[in-house]
């Protein structure tokens, strides 16, 4: 279709959309990928079917490496993060967010920071007294990847205390949800991942949450669960998640799915899945979504070389 005004063909899509997500089901990209999905397909806004594809493994860097066959295809996305950006300063990944163009950030999720209930880690407080010592072995599990907004997290707390950047043994996982796992078996004493996907593990009491990296308090499970910002720590920090398009997505491709997120993201379905998920809306896309992106790596670089990450071992700070 032409669009006189603009002089440009207008693109659709004619065939199935293929939706990505880096985690297995029930992690934190596949569930805003669900969510996401769904808040489409009720809209109506789609003209054909949307199907979700997990492609897990990597800290989610399988799933880039799969939409690199599929250059300038306006059929498949996938839901991007911040790792996308952390990776790239790291060194974990040859990509940046820049890679496969960024389309919108749809929304936020704040961390939790979770223990066993058999673990003596019992409050918040807890935590930062074994950080400080420089005596005490504290493991941690984290998703999922290394300097990523988890692993930042972790590192403006040991800051905080004084403690030693290089202290805590570091595990990362593939997903939220295995460290969970590892949590709850007792291999980690402290667990620091997105908030929802602490909830099931939180209300079947198999789990302790002792803070959360958001401004204020979550609703919820986490209604007596204390944020940093309260405890006067400074670690305020989450994870937001966008949606991002093949490598050299054409102009017109991009327009088309910003247009399409833009009304998805009013619909009530979508309003109510960010409910479910803790999240918050954080939606931006072309000229603020660029910028934020530009500040963001600014900021998160400063943050990286200041504690070091950079430099960092894969499977410790």
């Amino acid at each position: 279709m032409i669009n006189s005004e603009h002089n440009v063909i207008e693109w659709r899509p004619d065939r199935p959309i293929q939706l990505i997500a880096g985690t297995p089901i029930g992690g934190g990209l596949d569930r805003t990928a669900r969510a996401l999905a769904n808040a489409i397909e009720q809209s109506g806004l789609l003209p054909v079917p949307i199907e979700i594809i997990n492609i897990p493994g990597d800290g989610a860097r399988k799933a880039w490496k799969y939409l690199d066959q599929y250059p300038d295809n306006g059929h498949v996305i996938a839901i991007s993060s911040s790792n996308l950006l952390t990776d790239s300063l790291t060194g974990i990944a040859t990509f940046n967010e820049w890679t496969y163009p960024p389309l919108a950030i749809l929304a936020t999720e704040y961390l939790a920071f979770i223990t066993s209930v058999n673990s003596n880690i019992r409050t918040a407080q807890d935590f930062l007294v074994q950080l400080s010592s420089p005596t005490t072995q504290i493991n941690i599990g984290l998703s999922t990847a290394r300097g990523n907004p988890n692993h930042i997290a972790l590192a403006q707390l040991i800051k905080n205390v004084g403690g030693d950047l290089n202290g805590p043994q570091v595990r990362v996982f593939d997903t939220a949800l295995d460290v969970v796992s590892d949590v709850i078996e007792g291999n980690a004493d402290v667990g620091i991942i997105t908030a929802a996907s602490a909830v099931k593990a939180l209300s079947a009491r198999q789990i302790n949450a002792i803070a959360v990296s958001a401004p204020n308090r979550l609703s919820g499970v986490y209604a007596d669960t204390p944020s940093w910002v309260e405890q006067s720590v400074d670690c305020r920090i989450g994870a937001w998640r966008g949606v991002s398009g093949t490598p050299n997505l054409s102009r017109d491709k991009q327009i088309y799915w910003q247009e399409l997120l833009k009304k998805t993201i009013t619909t009530q379905v979508w309003k109510d899945s960010l409910t479910e998920t803790l999240s918050i809306d954080t939606f931006k896309f072309a000229a603020p979504l660029k910028a934020h992106l530009e500040e963001e790596r600014n900021s998160m670089r400063i943050i990286l070389e200041e504690l070091g990450f950079n430099n960092a071992p894969d499977d410790e700070i």
